[in-house]
Parts: structure tokens; C-alpha cells; sequence
């Protein structure tokens, strides 16, 4: 009877204790006494075998009830402790809501991301598919399959960022063309953009970036002429900078077309009179365009006899420092949020 008694006394000490207990560190205290698996309640299991066999019945209900009463008592007081805790925050973190509101400043797009959603926009209305291509790319598509020779300038390590073998950043976004041309195996009509990063080794400035964006374009089909160029073009540069803005086509070089053209939009400053934007021709060059050479037709696996295309390649960055008068390319990167106030964009 003497370990019924301990027990009884355990179970009537632990309910002493945990009436004085007020914070949540000494009921943590408490419940490592008592009732963790060492604690003082639990162990009194382990003086089962001291106890007569008609008295173990019991002696377990004993323990048992302590350990009932004693748990049923601790999660109250710990609800108690948990209610005050909680009450003493609320009054201490009281809102006074007769104070004005704070002011959020809305967020606003980079003019980066701006003119690539336009333009991607403008060639979606005319059926357009878009291609995201690949930042890492294989010599063989980002200058071979291009018809870039292999002692071209920009296959130079000073121009191009090569990391292992042939691995490389790509250096034009064109490469996203020669992938869509070889995985086209049955070898049908394609009309498509690329907008995207490529990346040259360039000494940054106010108008170089070693990494710049620029929006790709590629149309494959039969009889595809010039003409067809000029005039995806023109309805492009009306849609972008307006319906009085004209293209000319200058003659150029390219090594994945031929023939090539600079093309030239008559300055939206002076209406092609002559200003310093324009510097006084009254044209400003916005893209590179041409026919797609016939050497790379028959690399990607169309027969440049009945299949002819055209490429062109806008640059993002300096189609938006002209849109919106930037001077300074370096401007697009910086996470200036002063920046992006200037140029809100919906």
C-alpha cells in the first residue's frame, strides 16, 4: 500500500507545482519532470514488480488515474498560459485605425520586357509561332548550320563566350531558326520568332552590352520573295512606332542571308527632316534583314529549289532606347526602380 500512497502523493505534488507554474518556459520544465517518458509519473510503472499480485490491478489504476488527472490539468494550464501570451501581444500590438493608410508604390515593367511582349504581340496577330530557343548553344548551330565560316571574326574567343569544346552562349538567336528547320522533318511552312538573350564579349558603354536581347524572325514557304520581306516589315514598323513611319532597305552582308538589308525607319523625332536623334539623315537603322541563304536551306534540310524564306533580327534594347529616348543601355539591367518609374508601362 506504501507505493499506492507514493503514488497518490506524486499525482497531488504535480498538481501543486502546476497551479504556481505562469510561463510557457516553466511548464516545459514541469512536463520534463513529470510526464516526459522519464519523468516522475511514467516511471512509477517500473514499481509494478514490487507490488503483491492482488494488489497490481490496483496499483496500475492508481498510476493511471494520476497520469489522467495530472495531463488533463497540464493542457488546461497550458491553454491558459497560451490565452494570456496571446491576450498580453494583442494589447501591446494595438492598431490605432485612425491612422491614415501607407502609400504602395505600384510596380512597373521594364521597357526591356516591354517592347519584347509589343513586338511578340504584333507577330502573334500576324500567325506567328513563338520559339524560346537555348542561352547554351553548339558551334555547329550557332555558326555552322548559319553559314558562318569558320574563320569568320565572331567565332574569335575576343567576340565569343565559349565554355567547354564547342559549347558556347550564343552570340545571335538565329540559332533558334536552324533547330526549328532540322526538327521540321516533314518539312512544312514555318513562320516564327525568337525572342531572347544572346551574349558577345563587348566592352559595356552607354550603347554596348556584352548581353542583349534581341527578337528573331524566320518565314520558310514556297515563293517567298523580297517583296514579302519588305512588306512584313512595313506593317511591323507602322504597328510599332505608327502609321506614318516608312522603311527604306539598305544594301548589306550577312552570312545566313542573301541578299541582306540594313533596314533604316524615318525618324519619329523630325519626321524624317534631319535632327541630332537621327543625325540629320532623317533615317535611324532599328534591324538586320535578308533573304535566308540558299547554303542554309539546304543545311537544315530544305531544298532551296522549291523552298525559299526570310530572317530578320530586331534588337530589343535598342528599339525601346529609341522609343522612349534612353541614353544609356546599361540602364535596362540595373534594378533602378527610379528607372522604371520614368517609363510606366500597362
Amino acid at each position: 500500500m506504501d507505493l499506492i500512497e507514493n503514488t497518490k502523493e506524486v499525482g497531488q505534488r504535480a498538481k501543486q507545482e502546476l497551479e504556481k507554474l505562469h510561463t510557457a518556459v516553466e511548464l516545459d520544465a514541469f512536463f520534463a519532470k513529470f510526464l516526459a517518458k522519464k519523468g516522475e509519473i511514467p516511471t512509477l510503472m517500473g514499481n509494478m514488480k514490487a507490488v503483491p499480485a492482488e494488489l497490481r490491478a490496483t496499483f496500475g489504476k492508481a498510476v493511471n488515474d494520476v497520469r489522467t488527472s495530472v495531463n488533463e490539468l497540464f493542457e488546461r494550464k497550458k491553454a491558459e498560459i497560451e490565452k494570456a501570451k496571446l491576450e498580453k501581444k494583442l494589447a501591446e500590438e494595438k492598431i490605432d485605425i485612425t491612422l491614415p493608410g501607407a502609400t504602395l508604390s505600384p510596380g512597373f515593367k521594364n521597357p526591356y520586357y516591354g517592347i519584347i511582349d509589343e513586338v511578340t504581340d504584333i507577330f502573334l496577330q500576324m500567325g506567328y509561332e513563338v520559339a524560346e530557343g537555348r542561352d547554351v548553344e553548339t558551334d555547329r548551330f550557332n555558326f555552322e548550320l548559319l553559314n558562318v565560316p569558320k574563320d569568320h571574326p565572331s567565332r574569335d574567343m575576343q567576340d565569343t563566350f565559349y565554355l567547354i569544346d564547342d559549347l558556347l552562349l550564343r552570340t545571335q538567336t538565329s540559332a533558334a531558326q536552324a533547330h526549328k528547320m532540322l526538327e521540321n522533318e516533314v518539312k512544312t511552312p514555318i513562320r516564327m520568332i525568337c525572342p531572347g538573350k544572346a551574349y558577345r564579349r563587348d566592352d559595356d558603354d552607354n550603347t554596348h552590352s556584352h548581353q542583349f536581347a534581341q527578337i528573331e524572325g524566320l518565314v520558310v514557304d514556297h515563293n517567298i520573295s523580297i517583296a514579302n520581306l519588305k512588306a512584313t516589315l512595313e506593317l511591323f514598323v507602322k504597328k510599332m512606332f505608327g502609321e506614318k513611319r516608312e522603311i527604306r532597305l539598305r544594301s548589306s552582308y550577312f552570312p545566313f542571308t542573301e541578299p541582306s538589308v540594313e533596314v533604316d525607319v524615318s525618324c519619329f523625332a523630325c519626321q524624317g527632316k534631319g535632327c541630332s536623334i537621327c543625325k540629320g539623315t532623317g533615317w535611324i537603322e532599328i534591324l538586320g534583314a535578308g533573304m535566308v541563304n540558299p547554303k542554309v536551306l539546304e543545311m537544315c534540310g530544305y531544298d532551296p529549289k522549291e523552298w525559299s524564306g526570310f530572317a530578320f533580327g530586331v534588337g530589343v534594347e535598342r528599339v525601346a532606347m529609341l522609343r522612349y529616348g534612353i541614353d544609356d543601355i546599361r540602364r535596362f539591367y540595373q534594378n533602378d526602380i527610379r528607372f522604371l518609374k520614368d517609363y510606366p508601362l500597362k
